[in-house]
């Protein structure tokens, strides 16, 4: 079985899950949310767990809109 990133809707509840992420970051300043944020990507990385998957993700999140 070959590892993929999946790029298709893939959350339960999409809609509840941006309200607690944006609550994630309500009242932290600039750097404090840049912290959490780099924190919830190591855990949520780590979870993932697949070199692979990992690197077509960053590559992913790295190459411009629209290319």
């Amino acid at each position: 079985m070959t590892s993929h990133l999946v790029t298709d809707p893939n959350i339960d509840a999409p809609d509840e899950f941006y309200a607690a992420l944006t609550e994630l970051h309500r009242d932290l300043d600039d750097p404090e949310s840049a912290k959490v944020n780099a924190k919830l990507i190591l855990l949520l990385a780590n979870h993932i767990g697949d070199a692979v998957v990992l690197n077509e993700a960053i590559a992913l999140a790295r190459s411009k809109p629209g290319a």
